[in-house]
């Protein structure tokens, strides 16, 4: 299992992203978020799923890219699920013989030359699309039963690039603690509108410990906060 996040605000696009593979018993580190980027065209792409089939689907896009000039990102998107429909016809039958079932969802954002404003789509396993708009400003993969309710009570298309990093991390957080499959370190990838370029950074445990445990005695506060009134009716029930 993974936890990967993509954000759409007017400003810009904000990708998240673990790094923890689960393979039997065994946990390594891996990127997930793989970036590419050239002359006024900038992308990043998140897939969860089989590691094999993303790392397989990865290399026959990269390949693509070598003898390709995309203008705008949906025609990467377009080729990319081409190459995750190769990987199905070449690999789906052994792997479910094996037990195993091919899926992978991906989330692929950024900016090519020809668009007009940044671009965020998630990709399914079919190698179909949806773009994903203003009026739904992010994606989650992977994980995804935990830590979309900050999200939804929190981000809108007005939001700035800094508060929705903060609320993804808080998302992340709240995903880490219910769920013993995602994990630090995260990676974190920013692109502002226009820009063509993509940053990167790496946070650990160690790097947000404190806001987490900020973030934890903060809703313990709130809770307390909340007016209790209403409850008597129900308790007072109790002899």
């Amino acid at each position: 299992m993974t936890y990967c996040l993509g954000i759409k605000v007017k400003e810009g696009l904000i990708a998240l992203a673990d790094t923890r593979i689960t393979t039997g018993t065994d946990t390594t580190v891996k990127k997930k978020i793989s970036i590419l980027q050239r002359e006024n065209s900038a992308m990043f792409i998140m897939t969860s799923g089989l590691r094999s089939v993303r790392d397989k689907a990865i290399v026959y896009f990269d390949e693509l890219l070598e003898t390709s000039d995309f203008s705008k990102l949906y025609q990467a998107v377009n080729a990319f699920g081409q190459q995750v429909r190769r990987v199905a016809n070449e690999d789906r039958a052994i792997l479910e013989k094996a037990g195993f079932k091919f899926d992978l969802n991906t989330i692929i954002g950024g900016q090519l030359k020809d668009d007009d404003e940044h671009k965020l789509f998630l990709l399914y396993p079919e190698g179909n699309w949806v773009e994903l708009g203003l009026g739904a400003p992010f994606v989650v993969i992977g994980n995804s039963g935990h830590g979309k309710a900050i999200l939804n009570r929190t981000i809108d298309e007005d939001s700035d690039m800094k508060l929705a990093l903060k609320a993804g991390f808080l998302s992340f957080d709240s995903t880490r603690v219910s769920s013993n499959n995602v994990d630090f370190p995260i990676d974190v990838a920013l692109y502002k509108k226009d820009s063509f370029e993509i940053v990167e950074q790496r946070y650990t445990q160690k790097d947000l410990e404190d806001i987490s445990a900020q973030w934890a005695e903060e809703l313990k506060s709130a809770l307390m906060n909340i007016p209790g009134e209403w409850m008597e009716k129900a308790f007072n029930k109790l002899h």
